[in-house]
């Protein structure tokens, strides 16, 4: 398991070495303005990937366990052309899409869907090494064309960043399907596998399953970028542009999460035994922990002139603040992804949606009182408290479902000797 989490947090931090140097390539290039119209853009797709997750993403792990790959597969590529129409017109009716960019939110956010897919097919077959691949040319890829269309074709633009993502994922797409055939095409063989239900029953069961992780996940995602529309309005672009940024050099963090949850919820759902569940997730909870605090102390220790004489300019002053005042959130809700996903690999998804809820309200009550008068600072203090509402509450019920004691969140020699016999040992 140690291995695998290695090979997939090393993978994912390659990738957020190249989207933290195009952040400041874009900022660069785009200026802050730019930066903010592909924020919202980024934030739309986001919110609306969760709506296509009701047939995909986790759905996707869990079910693929349960049936044949060639059962769910046409299931979760269909649901992604509807999904993404859905969610694209619940967003429009609302008016939050950016205005002459909405045909470019709904064919990037099918791709993007898709390369996800694709991702968590290969993951369910533990194809760790193919996982990590469809992440890689999904958000790595981007770097390199982006690099070509600024600086060989001088197209510096808004523009060449929107061509760069399709190319990027359609890339993706097209490698992760072929990586993926071999198991679409290979009659299976697996007996733990249910027998052949009907597509109905099929669809009914993967609904209500996925129904209650989608709206786990749009509560989350929406508590994470909702704040970009709330800051559009009282600030303009340039006030979501210095949000994004700050956010973004946070948010890097969580790839040590979102890699450690992935693993941790393909073990939590091959295994029924409580004990066990409940010993995965507190391991990775404390390593999760000790891993982000580090790192986030790390990015806290960089002075603001770096940011404006080296790594952007003058118009980004008061992103170190922005980046502070968010870092409590960032490790808030990078250990709230493990207790989280504990709840949805043990098949009580309600209580990660709950909590997900949860933010989302506190994020609406203290974001209606501090980022009117306090703008971007108040958007991230916000997201901030919201985050920790949220790891309280999956704490709360942790607790109480597992009778896990509160010191047994703390690091221990156990926990020691547990990840010592995962390393691999040296020749004598």
């Amino acid at each position: 398991m140690l291995k695998d989490i290695l090979g997939t947090i090393g993978s994912r931090y390659l990738i957020a070495f190249l989207n933290l140097m195009l952040i400041f390539i874009n900022a660069k290039v785009l200026g802050l303005e730019g930066m903010g119209l592909i924020g919202l853009i980024w934030a739309s797709i986001n919110i609306i990937v969760m709506v296509n997750g009701i047939f995909g993403g986790s759905t996707i792990v869990y079910f693929i366990n349960k049936y044949a790959i060639r059962t769910i597969f046409p299931i979760a590529y269909m649901w992604v052309f509807i999904g993404t129409g859905i969610g694209c017109g619940i967003m429009s009716l609302l008016k939050l899409l950016p205005n002459g960019y909405q045909t470019d939110i709904y064919m990037l956010t099918v791709l993007y869907s898709l390369v996800i897919a694709n991702s968590r097919f290969l993951l369910g077959k533990d194809n760790i090494k193919g996982f990590n691949l469809a992440n890689m040319l999904q958000g790595g890829l981007l770097f390199f064309i982006l690099l070509y269309f600024y600086y060989i074709t001088e197209r510096k633009d808004v523009s060449a960043y929107i061509d760069g993502l399709y190319l990027t994922n359609a890339i993706a797409l097209l490698i992760s399907l072929l990586i993926l055939i071999p198991y679409l095409v290979k009659k299976n063989t697996n007996q733990n596998l249910s027998s052949p239900k009907k597509w109905p029953s099929i669809l009914k069961e993967m609904f209500v399953y996925g129904l209650w992780g989608s709206a786990d996940n749009i509560a989350e995602t929406c508590t994470a970028r909702l704040n970009y529309f709330f800051v559009q309005r009282f600030g303009g672009l340039g006030s979501v542009g210095l949000l994004d940024v700050g956010t973004k050099i946070s948010e890097s963090v969580w790839n040590i999460s979102r890699s450690i949850a992935y693993i941790e919820y393909n073990r939590i759902a091959k295994t029924d035994n409580i004990a066990e569940q409940t010993k995965i997730t507190l391991q990775l909870f404390k390593f999760t922990f000790l891993a982000i605090t580090f790192v986030m102390l790390c990015i806290l220790l960089i002075p603001e002139w770096i940011y404006i004489d080296y790594l952007f300019s003058e118009e980004f002053k008061g992103i170190r603040n922005v980046i502070a005042a968010l870092s409590l959130g960032i490790i808030a809700l990078g250990c709230n992804t493990i207790l989280s996903h504990y709840f949805i690999g043990s098949g009580k998804i309600k209580y990660s949606t709950a909590g997900s809820c949860v933010g989302l309200l506190t994020l609406l009550i203290v974001g209606y009182l501090l980022i009117p008068q306090y703008g971007v600072i108040g958007s991230v203090i916000s997201t901030s408290i919201a985050f920790t509402a949220m790891l309280l509450f999956s704490l709360t019920i942790f607790v109480r479902q597992t009778n896990s004691p509160l010191r047994n969140f703390l690091p221990n020699r156990e926990d020691w000797k547990y990840i010592r016999k995962l390393l691999p040992r040296q020749p004598r």
